[in-house]
């Protein structure tokens, strides 16, 4: 984990925003630990414990940099980049109740330390949290962004969940999957940025579309993870043995013969904790394109986020946005 960090922290692709922002990010730090304190003792150790293992904090960093993009940084902004935190805190809770992992950035998950009830209990408690940041100080145009966010990814997940039974996805419908349940978030994170700074509507949407792109790359970039050679922190397999399509896979059901996708069929249904059967099965996805093919499209949604990140006027704070997009789709992790 000490070795991921370092790696994360000398990535050329991510000094730049930080040292563009650093202040911001270190008020913010203070403003979000702020934001989920209890009263109640249980409660407040469990988030002093959620709040120490956070992430690498992206969408933070994206709604910082959006309202610098288009105007000034000012508290409206720290409390839409705490409220995006809070709620990816909360869905990241959820999710491991949902998904029984016992895992969460290399340590136990809040699920594998207080089990199903106080994890859902905290997922909840977050999600009243933000909402109650952002009605206190009257941001409803912020709440807005963001609670579209969480139906989006809501509807997403719940998507996957009908379509992944028969395995037999269209493309378009994996696109209007991960634009629910990963980019929306990111959408948001952008647009509340954006907001924040200015109340442009047109700017709003241009970030959020933006933030959109990026979060499509995102998520392409987390399935080509599960094919990786090299060590990435995520289990070469783990999502076949979830049995959750992604790009590379879909693919490859759409373009391999018929004997070959009914047995990838029945091992992804039957057999996904066979690791030798599965390995099988990543060979395959590499020999039928599967992986050049996701990797291209996540260089296409980069290519349009760019592009439209473009047609604002050069500026570092419009580099410093370059640079996370490229991290987004370059990262090793």
């Amino acid at each position: 984990m000490v070795i991921i960090i370092l790696q994360y922290l000398v990535a050329p692709e991510m000094k730049l925003p930080a040292a563009l922002i650093q202040k911001e990010l270190d008020l913010f730090e203070v403003k979000f630990n702020e934001a989920v304190q209890s009263q109640a003792p249980l409660l407040d150790r469990i988030m002093r414990y959620v709040v120490k293992r956070k992430g690498k904090q992206l969408r933070p960093m994206f709604v910082l940099l959006s309202a610098k993009l288009c105007g000034e940084i000012n508290d409206s902004t720290y409390r839409a980049a705490s409220l995006v935190e809070i709620l990816h805190t909360a869905t990241l809770v959820h999710d491991d109740v949902v998904d029984d992992s016992l895992e969460r950035r290399g340590f136990f998950s809040t699920y594998a330390l207080w089990k199903t009830k106080a994890s859902v209990l905290i997922g909840d408690y977050l999600l009243a949290k933000g909402l109650l940041l952002s009605l206190e100080n009257q941001d409803y145009p912020l709440l807005h962004i963001l609670s579209d966010a969480v139906k989006k990814i809501s509807e997403g997940e719940l998507l996957q969940l009908e379509k992944a039974r028969n395995l037999n996805l269209k493309e378009e419908i994996y696109y209007d999957i991960i634009k629910g349940k990963t980019a929306s978030l990111l959408a948001s994170a952008c647009a509340a940025g954006a907001w924040s700074a200015g109340q442009d509507k047109a700017l709003t949407e241009k970030m959020r579309q933006f933030g959109e792109l990026t979060g499509m790359a995102f998520q392409i970039k987390d399935d080509l993870f599960d094919y990786a050679s090299e060590d990435v922190g995520k289990p070469t397999g783990n999502d076949i043995k979830e049995k959750k399509l992604t790009l590379p896979l879909i693919y490859t059901l759409n373009h391999c013969d018929a004997v070959t996708r009914r047995k990838i069929i029945y091992i992804v249904k039957n057999n996904s904790q066979d690791k030798k059967k599965v390995s099988w099965v990543l060979e395959q996805v590499t020999a039928t394109g599967g992986i050049r093919y996701a990797t291209s499209q996540m260089n296409h949604f980069k290519e349009q986020a760019l592009s439209l990140l473009h047609t604002f006027p050069a500026s570092d704070v419009r580099k410093g946005l370059e640079d996370m997009v490229l991290f987004v789709t370059d990262r090793k992790y």
